[in-house]
């Protein structure tokens, strides 16, 4: 097989990208919706790869990004907000369809392996990629491979409490995973947008925040220093565990500018350590580092 494929499958639509194998350029990109059923998903993929190899004349290996994760367990797939997954054998599966061994990884750790392997990360030992976007995941690379641990949650970040919120702020801060106070629920952008809401009475979208916010809205500015804060503190921890050298950011929030300097700032508050040296950087490939990183699997051992 000369190519790589990447398939980024995600709640509305699936994207396949292409590399060859020792070149980081995608040759080819196609985008179709996602079927809301588990069958429609096999065939969907199966279909999309096909009609890939057959226009490029060449077949690939296959690698694929899912919002969930394989159990070791039971070997069925688990915390996919696609819950059409969850509970199904989604990678023996789709061998048997497509007749080739593929592989899976959470699509945060796929934006982490992209980066670190020829993105923002690029030289740096120990990589954190994280996505600011409608949900919270993350993904560590170390020396270039991707930490896969006993319960494959690794990078799980987003639902870990978010630290320093007061009593009264948890219990207002209900989580679709059944607590309250994850970091999902008050550093994604819906829950920036709850935030305005709570402290002006006025709807907003994230965008529209982020917009008042430039033009100098100060309610706009007032919320946004609050989200910094705690993006720095719920950062902080995890700088105080496993100390990576560089955190990379990716979806919808991580193109907030200001964040590569307004953090750094705040971390010295936060962080145990007489010296901050962490990096902090913007996903070099956007929204397409997921699939990138996915058709990148077949290069992490």
């Amino acid at each position: 097989m000369t190519l790589r494929f990447g398939i980024d499958l995600g709640g509305t639509k699936t994207e396949i990208a292409v590399l060859r194998q020792n070149n980081s350029e995608i040759i080819y990109k196609q985008r179709i919706p996602t079927p809301r059923t588990y069958d429609g998903i096999i065939r969907n993929i199966c279909s999309l790869i096909a009609a890939t190899e057959k226009k490029l004349n060449e077949s690939g290996s296959v690698g694929i990004g899912l919002p969930g994760a394989l159990s070791p367990a039971s070997g069925l797939i688990k915390n996919a907000n696609l819950t059409c997954l969850n509970g199904k054998p989604f990678d023996k599966d789709l061998n048997t369809a497509l007749g080739r061994p593929i592989r899976l990884a959470n699509d945060a750790d796929c934006l982490a392996l992209s980066e670190a392997t020829d993105g923002a990360g690029t030289g740096y030992g120990i990589v954190w990629g994280v996505i600011l976007g409608t949900g919270i995941g993350s993904g560590i690379v170390v020396n270039g491979r991707l930490m896969q641990g006993a319960n494959a949650i690794c990078g799980e970040w987003g639902h870990n409490p978010q630290p320093g919120l007061k009593p009264s702020e948890i219990k207002r801060l209900p989580c679709y995973c059944g607590r309250n106070g994850c970091i999902e629920t008050v550093l994604s952008g819906p829950a920036l947008a709850k935030e305005y809401f709570r402290i002006t009475g006025k709807e907003k979208t994230t965008p529209e925040i982020i917009k008042a916010m430039t033009d100098g809205e100060k309610d706009a500015e007032k919320v946004f220093r609050i989200y910094e804060d705690r993006l720095a503190k719920a950062t902080a921890a995890v700088i105080n565990i496993i100390d990576p050298h560089v955190i990379v950011l990716g979806g919808g929030l991580s193109n907030v500018d200001r964040l590569y300097t307004t953090i750094p700032r705040l971390w010295p508050k936060y962080v145990f350590s007489d010296t901050v040296l962490t990096k902090i950087k913007k996903a070099a490939y956007g929204d397409s580092s997921g699939v990138r990183g996915a058709a990148w699997l077949w290069n992490n051992g």
